[in-house]
């Protein structure tokens, strides 16, 4: 099944919804980035985050990227998503060992450790929208639902979830972002918080063969669930050897002649995707003959 993405509403527009598969998606990028599985969670959880937050963007050239430092071992992730859903991002550090919790779980807490979040929004203004929330558990669906609720005054419940086989591959990855819109009413707010309470987890219910609609069912069933729209979303970098030419022409003429004189063939590696970019003398001689042109 391809990766997609459920829009929907609910009690006539005073609630919005996002379900999403991104078991593909999150798949992808342990294989480029051969992730260790609390790395391969942390990572997967927020590109999940991100496909559903760049659905919201309005605009087709918007671009929204969360960050998150953090002091744990995992150092930090970066990803990037636009207004189609297509998502890439990387952790600082790829491979990280420690132990389960109690509960057996992967421990992407204790792997990101205490920190910060950016949430920046290119929208085609002068500058980004930057907003920042402290990390309240290194969760990040929790941290998610803190920066909803605190920068963005949108009361919201955030459920993200990656389950990671034996073998380190993706079995299953996705999640849900449901808010209240300012017109919704206190009962349907309580109503709410318990419907919430009959999905045991997101990837227990997909491993059940639940779709990001039937997820939707369960909690907004009898609230008037309409489904609005289904979009696809896959991991994609937009890097090409051009791009990274351009960037390895900025350094200067200085330091692409001092790489001439090494005399070797130098190797570029795009972060998002892993993708390994090679430029031979030849080739760095051609950038330095431009930069005099």
């Amino acid at each position: 099944m391809k990766d997609y993405i459920v829009r929907a509403t609910a009690i006539d527009n005073q609630i919005r919804a996002f379900a999403v598969n991104t078991t593909e998606m999150v798949e992808e990028a342990r294989s480029r980035h051969n992730t260790s599985p609390v790395v391969t969670a942390a990572l997967g959880r927020l590109m999940t985050a991100a496909s559903m937050m760049g659905s919201m963007l309005k605009n087709e050239k918007d671009l929204l990227t969360l960050q998150i430092r953090g002091d744990g071992p995992i150092q930090g992730l970066v990803v990037t998503a636009d207004s189609k859903a297509n998502v890439k991002g990387y952790p600082f550090v790829p491979v990280v060992d420690i132990p389960l919790k109690e509960n057996g779980k992967l421990d992407v807490s204790t792997g990101l450790g205490i920190g910060i979040m950016n949430i920046i929004k290119d929208i085609g203004l002068k500058d980004p929208y930057v907003g920042q929330t402290h990390l309240v558990s290194g969760e990040i669906a929790e941290d998610l639902t803190y920066y909803f609720a605190t920068s963005e005054q949108v009361p919201s419940a955030v459920a993200l979830g990656v389950l990671v086989d034996k073998d380190y591959s993706v079995k299953q990855s996705g999640g849900y972002i449901i808010q209240l819109l300012p017109n919704a009413e206190e009962e349907i707010i309580n109503k709410l918080e318990e419907n919430i309470k009959r999905v045991s987890s997101i990837t227990n219910e997909m491993e059940e063969g639940k779709t990001p609609e039937d997820i939707l069912e369960i909690i907004l069933g009898d609230m008037g669930l309409q489904i609005l729209e289904k979009m696809p979303t896959k991991f994609h970098c937009n890097c090409t050897k051009d791009r990274v030419q351009r960037a390895l022409i900025s350094v200067g003429k200085k330091d692409l002649q001092e790489m001439i004189d090494d005399g070797e063939t130098i190797e570029l590696n795009c972060h998002f995707c892993n993708t390994k970019y090679l430029f031979t003398i030849d080739e760095l001689k051609e950038l330095v003959s431009e930069i005099s042109s």
